[in-house]
């Protein structure tokens, strides 16, 4: 079994967050609290990918 990355980490932590719905989608001004909830699976894959910086196509 290999060594679970930091980008791994990272995308494990943000999907933790989608199943207790507390997940926030976009950047609101007034805080990360204020922005809306990630509305889909789709949508926190998303997410999760592009803060593990692996959403770039190589």
């Amino acid at each position: 079994m290999k060594k679970p990355t930091k980008a791994d980490k990272k995308v494990a932590k943000v999907m933790g967050e989608y199943k207790r719905g507390t997940l926030h989608a976009g950047v609101n001004p007034k805080g990360p609290a204020k922005a809306p909830l990630a509305k889909s699976r789709k949508q926190a894959i998303a997410i999760a990918l592009s803060e593990a910086g692996k959403s770039k196509k190589k």
